[in-house]
């Protein structure tokens, strides 16, 4: 699908009908069909702002979302456009165009700041969109980050809104804040600043107890602390003449003001270097139909009046995204042993080699697209599957080989079979030519190449086959004396006695090998699991402590301004971060020896020949000891 341009305009993703979010199924459609990670830049910002003329640079396009030059807010509700990446290779760049915010025509507010919430939620860089300068007017229209404590949840078990809302660093978007039509000098005390500079200097709290100034502070807060990445461009007004701004997206770009067209390569030349692949705080990468799962349960949460929480949607993600690892797990595993397996194989073990490693690769790949199956059920239910394609492909070596050595048996004797039909052994010393010819059938028949598993039991088929005959010659051969019959007698039941016992110990021998296959499934099974956990843990870890860092810095900063007790009160959930990041470490030891229990468990159930293979050793060392 990275191929070609996977939309050629951009498509309502929500809809705001009478002030109620409803989400597009034909835009639900087009992210269901997107395998590929996804990179989300959603922009928002207040009505007539310019935000869609971004929107349609990043896309490589002058039109696509809707821009107006009226009084009234054209977009309405959120507009997603997928278009490939221009420079990560196998992602989808997915643009989200929001309604303007702060239209005084909504009945509900509460509207303005669900739209921002799952814009927040959805994207990688949100990107904030102003006009004029980073003043206190421009903060105060920024009210609605301070809402996302009311509206968001990280966990499912966290009551507290504060303490909640410290996780949300660990998943909230890149942000971006673009300030358009910006006519000052960026210097502060006569020295020159840069753009990143201006805007954490407007995010500095203002001294003061006054309820007015505090409300002030709250946006700004907010920002430091929920968004650990901060960037900030200005531009230049696109042109002086009022005419062609009526029509920009018309207006050719060499009539546009040379300092504007240059900002805007640089704002989308950083979007398309530095804006990540959308990912959940537990590593887990978003792809276009896992963001499709992810957006209807959070607008199903709203519209049943609930807080959307993270923890309890990806529960929801994992519980699709699980069952398709499953099938693109054992679908790898029969294609390639489709594809590797010439049948009939030699042996039993030849098949379940090529067995063990195309199942190594398949439980490696549930490994890579599976994530919360805490329980096992999902990877219990790849052995089942595996297990079960495993057995009809040695029903089918079975067949094959059956067939294959039938038909050699059946050329290789027809010599044999048309001279006892022409009574050529019914002579005076027949019994011998007889033993002769069918031992020759026996050679001949050992010498066949790749006869499979069923070779011993075809054999053995025709010997049995041929016992009443064999009786029958010997009793007619008049050259036999009574004491030549019994010891022909003797040793054709030795013989016989011999072969069986050959084809018993063969039959022992598969028996063993497929213990020892449902053995090295159950250690490869816990073996790529306990890297996985390993690894889950390592990236938790790193999580947490980038959180940590972030909290530190924050709290300097707050130190910095002299707001020693506000640095006081986030002391207390440094302190929380610190305690659990120490926990997390002594216990992981623990919590890996217990996952790895609870996966052994299960899955010995999956493996019926493991589990008699376990009582076998359990008895031979009983008796040892």
């Amino acid at each position: 699908m990275a191929s070609g341009p996977i939309m050629t305009a951009p498509i309502c993703l929500i809809k705001n009908e009478e002030e109620e979010l409803v989400v597009n199924p034909n835009a639900l459609e087009i992210l269901d069909n997107i395998s590929q990670p996804v990179v989300v830049v959603g922009i928002a910002g207040m009505s007539r702002t310019g935000k869609s003329y971004l929107m349609n640079r990043l896309a490589g396009q002058n039109h696509g979302f809707h821009m107006n030059s009226t009084i009234r807010c054209e977009t309405k509700g959120i507009w997603m456009w997928c278009v490939p990446h221009s420079s990560k290779k196998n992602h989808i760049l997915v643009l989200l165009d929001t309604e303007g915010l702060g239209d005084v025509k909504k009945a509900n507010p509460k509207n303005d700041s669900w739209i921002f919430a799952l814009t927040v939620l959805l994207s990688s860089t949100l990107v904030y969109n102003s006009m004029g300068t980073i003043n206190h007017q421009a903060l105060e229209q920024l009210h609605y980050v301070t809402e996302l404590t009311q509206l968001i949840r990280a966990k499912s078990s966290t009551p507290d809104e504060v303490e909640d809302s410290i996780e949300f660093v660990s998943f909230f978007p890149d942000f971006v804040w673009i300030v358009r039509d910006f006519t000052l000098e960026l210097k502060i005390d006569e020295s020159s600043i840069t753009e990143d500079e201006y805007l954490e200097d407007a995010l500095k709290l203002i001294p003061g107890t006054n309820p007015k100034i505090q409300n002030s502070n709250m946006p700004r807060e907010c920002i430091r602390q929920f968004f650990p990445k901060r960037k900030c461009f200005i531009f230049d007004r696109p042109t002086n003449d009022k005419n062609l701004l009526v029509h920009i997206e018309n207006v050719p770009e060499d009539q546009l003001d040379s300092s504007f067209r240059e900002q805007s390569d640089k704002f989308c030349t950083y979007i398309f270097t530095h804006t990540k692949t959308k990912t959940l705080r537990e590593g887990i990468i978003v792809t276009g139909n896992r963001l499709g799962t992810l957006l209807n349960a959070y607008v199903h949460a709203i519209k049943k009046g609930e807080v959307p929480c993270l923890e309890n949607v990806v529960t929801i993600l994992a519980q699709c995204e699980n069952s398709v690892a499953v099938q693109k797990a054992a679908d790898h595993y029969s294609e390639q042993m489709a594809q590797r397996v010439r049948f009939p194989t030699d042996t039993l073990q030849e098949l379940l080699d090529v067995h063990t490693q195309c199942e190594r690769e398949a439980i490696a790949i549930f490994m890579e697209h599976s994530f919360k199956d805490d329980q096992r059920e999902f990877q219990k239910k790849l052995v089942d599957t595996i297990e079960k394609k495993k057995d009809v492909f040695l029903v089918h070596n079975e067949n094959a080989s059956f067939k294959y050595c039938q038909a050699a048996m059946e050329q290789i004797s027809e010599p044999l079979i048309k001279s006892i039909s022409e009574g050529t052994f019914s002579v005076s010393g027949g019994y011998g030519l007889y033993l002769k010819a069918k031992r020759n059938v026996e050679l001949r028949y050992k010498q066949v190449p790749r006869k499979g598993v069923k070779a011993n039991e075809i054999l053995q088929n025709f010997l049995e086959s041929q016992e009443a005959t064999e009786e029958s010659i010997m009793h007619t051969d008049r050259a036999l004396t009574a004491g030549d019959m019994a010891k022909a007698v003797e040793q054709a039941k030795r013989e016989a006695s011999e072969k069986v016992q050959e084809q018993q110990k063969q039959k022992e021998i598969e028996l063993q090998q497929r213990m020892e296959a449902q053995e090295r499934s159950f250690k490869e099974n816990l073996s790529q699991l306990e890297e996985k956990i390993k690894r889950e843990k390592e990236d938790f870890q790193e999580m947490q402590e980038r959180m940590l860092k972030h909290y530190l810095k924050v709290q300097d900063e707050l130190l910095t301004e002299r707001f020693g007790k506000k640095a006081e009160e986030l002391n207390k959930e440094i302190n929380r971060l610190q305690e659990e990041i120490e926990k997390n470490k002594k216990s992981d030891p623990l919590l890996i020896s217990k996952a790895i229990d609870v996966a052994g468990n299960v899955l010995i159930v999956a493996l019926p020949e493991m589990l008699k293979l376990f009582h076998q050793r359990k008895k031979i060392f009983n008796e040892k000891n």
